[in-house]
């Protein structure tokens, strides 16, 4: 029998995160620099970057093209996709997601930013806090990101001035709290020098906080995932897997929220018939407990009819909601607009249905983030609120409780696109 901790789990957990800015404010030079300083870069990578930076007629080392893979981001020298990146330290394992700057790629940042764990919101130390900040702060809330580090960029172009990085950093707060912002930590740096990235600054001594490689492998994540609420969407059945188990039948998924341990009464939705877990299995290791995220398989007490996309509930702490009229706060992805009254595929965790558009509430005016009420016309890059009648009851918990069993997306049933992420209010 395996034991398997908590505690030891989340050791192994990675913490992911975006960055998010306006154009130019260094997100990509600010990742080449992590991972160049935190020596996470392969020789081949580094002499590619070092001849396109020769081509580009740099005069030094363009960290900025280690994440500006597309041959199309390189010749125009800006972001236009979601690049990732991944790299470890003795302390943590990370995943970078780099998103662009653009007003016209808002998708491409909400994509980056729906699996963070915290945002990094670049600022130019020359610019100050903008309209971009704005937009992609609001963002970050809205996808409720529980961390944010704003790092205050290219210190070195306003003389590493401490008056500066100060009222930019009062700025952002009068802004971060009128949105709910709870976690904000400020870090100034400089990406091209490298200045308090990974290395502390020897010219900013009148800052005494953490470097931003320091404070990543600081922020803690355990609170990150909902561990109140069980909720096992099931992805997979599983027949005679495992050894000795000639009539083994077991339900394979990630737990999204909650602890599971064997024994524990269980609701099994939408049959609502309630059972008992029988046994837990990690790959092929019997375990007593389960908890988010793990990816684990089941056996149940009872041999019920589930599916795939079932969802396996903890009966003592059975709260999830039901319906099939839903409200949620939704990011448009296409470029074909938003239908009112529109048939679109639902995908909620691993279950799929229809729907319809069936009110446009509101629109959020992403420069002023007031609501519009009246402009019913939804194009890509816009925010709204939106009611869907589903063809299939869901059960779903709000996104503020649970971001997985709170999302879901909208699928175009012609061409297969995305078109939509919701949140569900």
């Amino acid at each position: 029998m395996s034991e398997f901790s908590t505690k030891g789990y989340l050791d192994m957990e990675l913490l992911r995160f975006t960055t998010a800015g306006s154009v130019d404010d260094g997100k990509s030079t600010l990742i080449g620099r992590l991972l160049y300083d935190s020596k996470s870069i392969f020789e081949d990578q580094l002499e590619s970057v070092q001849r396109a930076s020769v081509k580009k007629g740099s005069e030094y080392l363009d960290l900025a093209l280690l994440t500006d893979g597309l041959r199309s981001e390189r010749e125009q020298g800006i972001t236009i996709d979601v690049a990732y990146r991944y790299f470890a330290t003795p302390k943590r394992k990370f995943i970078i997601a780099d998103t662009p700057g653009h007003i016209q790629y808002t998708r491409n940042m909400v994509t980056g930013a729906s699996t963070a764990n915290a945002a990094l919101i670049l600022i130019d130390a020359r610019k100050g806090v903008i309209e971009q900040t704005l937009r992609h702060s609001y963002i970050a809330s809205l996808l409720q990101i529980p961390h944010l580090i704003v790092c205050v960029n290219k210190m070195d172009l306003v003389d590493y001035s401490q008056e500066k990085y100060n009222e930019i950093v009062a700025d952002y707060l009068g802004f971060a709290n009128k949105l709910g912002i709870k976690d904000c930590q400020f870090v100034p740096i400089s990406a091209l020098k490298g200045d308090n990235v990974v290395i502390e600054s020897k010219v900013m001594d009148w800052y005494n906080g953490d470097t931003l490689l320091s404070t990543l492998e600081k922020t803690p994540i355990i609170r990150d995932y909902n561990h109140n609420h069980g909720r096992f969407p099931v992805q997979y059945i599983l027949r005679s897997e495992l050894d000795n188990h000639t009539n083994y039948k077991g339900y394979a998924g990630k737990a999204v929220a909650g602890i599971f341990e064997k024994g524990d009464e269980v609701k099994v939705y939408p049959s609502k018939i309630t059972t008992k877990i029988q046994s837990i299995h990690f790959h092929k290791d019997e375990m007593t407990t389960a908890f988010a995220p793990m990816s684990v398989s089941m056996t149940l007490d009872d041999d019920l009819d589930i599916h795939r996309g079932d969802i396996i509930v903890k009966e003592n702490n059975n709260n999830i909601k039901e319906g099939k009229n839903v409200e949620m706060m939704m990011c448009w992805m296409n470029e074909k607009p938003m239908l009112l009254n529109g048939n679109y595929t639902v995908r909620h965790n691993v279950k799929e249905t229809t729907c319809s558009i069936k009110d446009i509430i509101y629109k959020v005016n992403i420069n002023t983030f007031e609501k519009d009420l009246k402009d019913k016309i939804i194009k890509l890059n816009d925010i709204v609120k939106v009611e869907i009648a589903t063809k299939d009851t869901l059960f779903y918990d709000s996104y503020n409780d649970n971001h997985h069993t709170g999302s879901l997306i909208l699928i175009d049933e012609e061409t297969n696109e995305t078109v939509g992420v919701g949140m569900i209010i």
